[in-house]
């Protein structure tokens, strides 16, 4: 309905007859097509003395010619709402208005965008033919409606027509049929029809204001009236006074056309946050099928200033066929051809018999057409091909020669055309008619189509733009980034809640960061994980390039060139600038120092988090590292999905996330297979890499930060996982019994399998290991003969945790750039390859000697996991013996092993609290518990029973540490849980009883 009546009432209006002059064939009527009768003079005369600026001479005896401008008088217009069709089989509205002839486009735009809610159109299709019905071939029909619909629908565009159920309007309300409701915008064709007031059946129906009108479509085959198409969205029923008369809309409909094609496109799918482009809306007419006026428009479209391209649908029949025919024969500069002079009289004759009309009117439609056709670059002909000549993939659609008839008349440059291309989102015209061989461009055009295809969310150009010369590594700068990360245009999305997380007080309008980002993504991704955007050089660089240009865009957008005469340079590793002692050639090297190393990562990320998924897909399958990239964008969606649900936003907003972190799940594990398919040696070290890019996670940890359980559960998952559990040891059958009998018994330990040397270097390394490395850069590690880099720079020697250990750093650094002079034990040969196959089976029987394999079984994580358990036990053992006796004066010596035992541990647990990657206490906190739940309770744990262990030493509150005592061994008892979890007999059921006591918890708490 209509929100604001007052202003259509005062804007629109409606024409009244106020003299009547008896028409030449029926003295009874009046010109205007009223009876005399029916003019109400004493409600009008008084009506017209008021309005000084009209002098009307209403005096009946006077002889005069009848003209709307001189003989009606504008009222406030009393017909506007919402038209409800009756008899369908689901309900049909429109929108419609009265309004005079005479009407200022711009208020007519203004009704249509605010009142209406139409977003303003990217192309402007005004349909002209015949009035008459006339049938179509189902083939011609099937090529109108398909064509047109997806010209409409893939463009945004405006579907002009006559609007009444006749002729060439009945035939595009047909193509409408699809539509299951016209008046849905989005991704619907806009149907308007404009029609003229008196020739509209039932019109006195629709006089009421603001109101939903039943209206039947049934036709009185009698009537001289014509009934509105069901099928348009909206209607634009034009009044000039006359009834029964035809050529009201004319005029106005052409003044309307002009007004919007002059409108700036808006290349942005939102109306919020629209995206101006440089260019008009694109005006074109289709013709189909129609008479001698049909003629008489397509020359006024063509002669017109500007000029207005026309689509000829031949074998429509009347004027299209004939415009056709004469189109074919024409030359190129214009002329008629020898042929068709020759043809004058047979083509003079068949206007004649086609129209019905008198030799001086055939003489004169002949000219007319070939002033018509003499534009030919305006004129493009549409013939629909037959099914039996022609293949579906070669036949020419209605829609493309529509599209391509704009480009052809319009002599747009080559970055206009890409323009014009990209805000329809058309790629397939771009690919046929504007990346042609050979074509030089304009620099920065390709760029800034980039730009603007990544903005408006247009993924199939920019894989169109990519493939035809976009220079991704020199396009994406630190500056678009982030005017990526702050443009409005593109799905809506959570980005701003999540920023308002990380930014607590972010004023109305605040521009976001690339350090609010990669706050927002460590948030996000937990467990210790660090953004590029976080770390120090690159805030440095942030502070010292970004923030001070940040100050000169509120006069100039782009980058100011001579700011960067400053020293600077980049470092290779990390994609970051860092500050130069010698600043010599800056100036000529400036352009590429804010560049990305690894641009697709960065944008596949921005898509992340702007909720773009066919754009992350497709940055996805561009660049390195595909494996990391998937798991890092489901770990994205996966935290966004529980971010949003926490903030009780739309449940589809939840469900929709967790679709698409599934959706890179599965490409995780796809990529997965087919590489272990290929060759599971290179496999397992691509996986077991410190990735650069990822805060030096793995593959492995990134899975885990990801929750992505499919992926862990993949046999070369469990292979790595195995070999690091199993160290250096080979056991198959029996392995706790062997472990055990060779921590009781050491000489055992000369009978236990080991690896030999070369599989060694195949294996990644544990934690321990890497930072023992880190300790001695000199030397090769003496715990292990397996490949690791050495010569990191100082801020890679930060410990990572959140994650199993045995993966939290490895052997292989996936960095393109690092330094050559690095070196590790792997037998790298000259082309930088890994030892073939055949070397690795020659050398693979050398076996460890005694000392190694020594160590080997001591520093296997499963012989520490056994140690440690019996070193458990014998704590618990102590423990129990401890709080069954009574409790001594002084401390006996199991109470000063357990005591000695908490105390180390925590200790330990204050070590690893420590030694978190982040720098802030409470970050630290945050990812210690993280990591376990377990963490937070030892600690309490241990707290508590050195409370009681404080309590003992005075007589009078021993008492009080004795119950402690008791009360706390009860915790290292179910701590035991945690040894067995480990276990794969054991581990499942401790599994099942977590959860169970986990869902038990709210029926607990409510029944205490």
């Amino acid at each position: 309905m209509f929100p604001n009546p007052e202003w259509i009432e005062t804007n629109f209006t409606r024409r009244e007859c106020v003299k009547a002059i008896p028409s030449a064939k029926d003295a009874k009527r009046c010109c205007c097509g009223l009876s005399i009768s029916s003019h109400s003079f004493p409600l009008l005369v008084p009506v017209v003395e008021e309005n000084h600026q009209k002098k009307v001479n209403l005096d009946p005896t006077i002889p005069e010619n009848w003209n709307p401008t001189r003989h009606t008088i504008a009222l406030p217009t009393n017909a506007y709402g919402c038209i409800d069709f009756q008899g369908g089989p689901h309900p049909n509205k429109a929108q419609y208005i009265r309004l005079g002839h005479d009407t200022k486009p711009d208020s007519v735009l203004t009704l249509l965008v605010h009142e209406w809610g139409l977003d303003l159109p990217k192309l402007l299709i005004s349909v002209s033919g015949g009035k008459q019905n006339f049938e179509l071939q189902p083939r011609l029909k099937k090529a109108l409606g398909d064509g047109l619909l997806k010209a409409a629908k893939t463009t945004g565009a405006w579907i002009l027509t006559g609007g009444l159920n006749t002729g060439v309007t009945r035939h595009v309300g047909d193509a409408l049929v699809t539509e299951r409701s016209p008046r849905l915008r989005s991704g619907r064709a806009v149907s308007i029809g404009i029609a003229p007031w008196g020739v509209v059946e039932n019109r006195n129906d629709l006089m009421y204001k603001d109101k939903d009108i039943p209206y039947h479509s049934i036709h009185n085959p009698t009537s001289r009236f014509a009934l509105l198409n069901n099928r348009h969205a909206y209607f634009l029923l034009v009044d000039n006074g006359t009834l029964g008369k035809y050529g009201a809309e004319l005029a106005f409909r052409r003044k309307l056309e002009k007004f919007v094609s002059l409108q700036r496109l808006n290349a942005s799918k939102s109306r919020k946050f629209p995206y101006w482009t440089h260019c008009s809306t694109p005006l074109i007419c289709l013709v189909i099928e129609g008479g001698c006026n049909t003629i008489r428009s397509v020359l006024e479209y063509v002669t017109s200033s500007p000029p207005v391209p026309v689509v000829i649908f031949d074998g429509t029949g009347r004027a299209a066929d004939i415009l056709a025919f004469a189109y074919r024969y024409i030359n190129e500069d214009g002329e008629p051809s020898l042929l068709l002079n020759e043809m004058q009289e047979e083509f003079i004759d068949m206007i004649q018999k086609t129209f019905k009309v008198e030799d001086d009117q055939a003489d004169q439609l002949y000219r007319e057409i070939l002033e018509c056709v003499k534009k030919k670059s305006l004129i493009t002909v549409y013939r629909c091909a037959e099914e039996s000549n022609s293949s579906e993939e070669k036949r020419a659609e209605l829609d493309q020669t529509i599209l391509t008839a704009l480009f052809k008349s319009q002599h747009l440059s080559p970055a206009e055309q890409l323009s014009l291309a990209l805000t329809w989102n058309r790629d397939d015209i771009a690919k046929s008619h504007v990346f042609l061989y050979g074509l030089e461009w304009t620099p920065g055009v390709l760029e800034q189509a980039m730009m603007d295809a990544l903005m408006n969310d247009r993924v199939a150009f920019v894989k169109l733009l990519l493939e035809n010369g976009v220079n991704i590594r020199k396009f994406l700068t630190i500056e678009r980034l982030e005017q990526l990360y702050n443009c409005k245009q593109g799905p809506a999305n959570t980005l701003r809640y999540l920023v308002r997380d990380v930014v607590p007080k972010m004023p109305k309008g605040y521009l976001v960061t690339l350090i609010d980002i990669g706050n927002v993504i460590n948030q996000l991704m937990g467990g210790g994980y660090k953004s590029s955007y976080t770390r120090r050089k690159f805030r440095q660089i942030y502070m010292e390039v970004i923030s001070p240009l940040k100050k000169k865009s509120l006069v100039n957008s782009t980058f100011s060139k001579d700011f960067f005469t400053s020293s600077l340079k980049v470092n290779n590793k990390n994609g970051i600038i860092e500050n130069l002692e010698d600043a010599q050639s800056v100036r000529g090297t400036v352009e590429s120092l804010q560049y990305f190393d690894r641009p697709f990562s960065e944008l596949m990320i921005w898509a992340v988090l702007t909720k773009r998924q066919e754009m992350a897909l497709l940055m996805w399958q561009h660049g390195e590292e595909s494996i990391a990239k998937a798991l890092v964008s489901c770990a994205l969606y996966n935290a966004m999905a529980y971010e949003a649900e926490d903030d009780d936003l739309d449940v589809d907003i939840y469900e929709e996330l967790i679709q698409y972190s599934i959706v890179f799940q599965e490409h995780a594990c796809k990529v997965l297979d087919h590489c272990y398919k290929q060759d599971d040696d290179l496999t397992k070290q691509l996986l077991t890499a410190s990735l650069e890019n990822w805060s030096r996670q793995t593959c492995l940890s990134l899975a885990v930060l990801a929750n992505n359980r499919k992926f862990l559960a993949h046999p070369l998952s469990q292979i790595i996982l195995g070999d690091l559990w199993m160290g250096g040891l080979r056991m198959r059958k029996n392995p706790a019994f062997k472990i055990i009998l060779g921590l009781l018994f050491p000489p055992t330990l000369y009978k236990l399998e080991f690896k030999t040397k070369e599989e060694l270097e195949l294996m990644p390394q544990t934690e321990e290991e890497y930072i023992q490395d880190q300790d001695d850069d000199d030397t090769k590690s003496h715990t292990s003969e397996r490949s690791g880099f050495q010569n990191l720079e100082e801020d890679d020697i930060e410990s990572v945790v959140g994650r199993p250990s045995f993966f939290r750093h490895h052997s292989i650094s996936l960095d393109s750039n690092a330094p050559d002079d690095l070196q590790g034990p792997l037998d790298i040969s000259a082309n930088g390859g890994l030892p073939s196959n055949e070397e690795v089976v020659k050398r693979r029987t050398r076996p460890l000697k005694l000392k190694k394999k020594i160590y080997e079984f001591y520093a296997a994580p499963i012989t520490k996991y056994y140690c440690h358990f019996l070193a458990y036990l014998v704590f618990l053992g102590a423990y129990t013996y401890m709080c069954l006796v009574k409790t001594p004066v002084l401390p006996s010596a199991p109470e000063i092993y357990v005591t000695c035992y908490v105390a180390t541990y925590g200790v330990e647990k204050i070590r690893q609290l420590i030694s978190m990657e982040p720098k802030g206490l409470s970050q630290k906190w945050k990812v210690f518990v993280e990591d376990s739940y377990w963490h937070p309770l030892d600690m309490g744990g241990i707290i508590i029973y050195l409370l009681g262990f404080l309590l003992r030493w005075d007589s009078s509150t021993r008492v009080y540490g004795r119950v402690i005592y008791c009360t706390v061994i009860n915790y290292f008892f179910i701590r035991i849980l945690k040894f067995l979890s480990v276990n794969k007999y054991f581990g499942p059921v401790v599994t099942m009883m977590y959860r169970m006591v986990k869902n038990m918890l709210y029926f607990i708490v409510l029944l205490l």
